[in-house]
């Protein structure tokens, strides 16, 4: 009796290419592709369920229509721009440091304006507003004292509607009255002779031409925002697992299979030899 050998088993390689196995996998790339169409689709979904917040910012609108008075400012009327007619108060003109303009760092000319007509309580308001940007302090000081030799008169101003500004501390060993940012909360106690009016609490920036010795400052329309449904996301990704898996399932089959001949021609090798050390009375290794 010939001892035996172990047989040769095929690669996995040529497992997979068996007719039943080709035909098992036609079927896992039918399922993903079914899957991979219903992430589409969901994907679809969340880009058509989603919208784009618009404002039409760009169009005019009366100050007291979008403006609110002593509370928070809404967000329909962030960015819009506004017209509204009054006054420049002579000496409340300001100055801000490091405000960019278009990237260049540089100073703000700020004034009180008070409106010609009542807010919609129909009483006085007052409103800060952004007159100009200036490279240097000495512009803006320049700037300053001739708009303070002005005599004051009624004027149309149009600009764009911003909310105030969080009032930042004063760092050490530097000065605190230099102001940095537009907070209405903190202009109000500079002002001068404005009783008990009512205030707007958000602020204008200028728009047009500015002032004698000042450029206008940058103030570009506020970017649309788009909203996404995030769960027709998260399905989209669930079923571009389920994609996968349906590839990856068939995979483990063909090699679960591979292993078990392999296993199964191991052990019936391993009996075939114990035959024949037994016929040969040979004792096994």
């Amino acid at each position: 009796m010939a001892k035996p050998v172990l047989p040769t088993t095929e690669t996995l390689a040529r497992t997979m290419v068996r007719p039943k196995w080709i035909a098992a996998l036609l079927l896992a790339l039918a399922i993903a592709a079914g899957f991979a169409w219903l992430g589409q689709w969901q994907l679809e979904r969340a880009v058509q369920s989603g919208h784009v917040v618009e404002h039409p910012t760009e169009t005019v609108k009366p100050l007291n229509s979008v403006a609110t008075v002593n509370s928070p400012p809404t967000s329909a009327g962030i960015g819009q721009l506004v017209r509204v007619r009054g006054t420049f108060a002579p000496h409340d003109y300001g100055m801000l440091v490091g405000r960019l303009n278009d990237g260049t760092a540089g100073y703000w000319v700020i004034d009180r304006f008070t409106p010609s007509a009542d807010d919609r309580d129909g009483r006085q308001a007052q409103l800060a507003v952004a007159r100009g940007w200036a490279p240097t302090e000495h512009d803006a000081k320049a700037a300053i004292a001739r708009l303070e030799a002005e005599s004051p008169r009624t004027v149309t101003l149009v600009g764009r509607l911003l909310p105030s500004e969080a009032p930042e501390a004063p760092k050490d060993h530097t000065d605190p009255f230099v102001m940095k940012d537009m907070s209405v909360a903190a202009l109000v106690n500079m002002w001068h002779g404005i009783g008990n009016s009512d205030i707007y609490s958000s602020y204008v920036v200028e728009h047009g031409t500015p002032p004698a010795g000042l450029q206008a400052i940058y103030s570009p329309p506020p970017i649309e925002q788009a909203t996404v449904n995030w769960l027709n996301i998260f399905y989209a990704a669930e079923w571009a697992i389920f994609a996968g898996f349906a590839i990856f399932l068939w995979y483990r089959l063909v090699k679960d299979a591979w292993e078990k001949e392999r296993e199964d021609a191991e052990a019936e090798y391993e009996r075939a030899l114990a035959d024949w050390e037994a016929s040969s009375h040979r004792p096994v290794n």
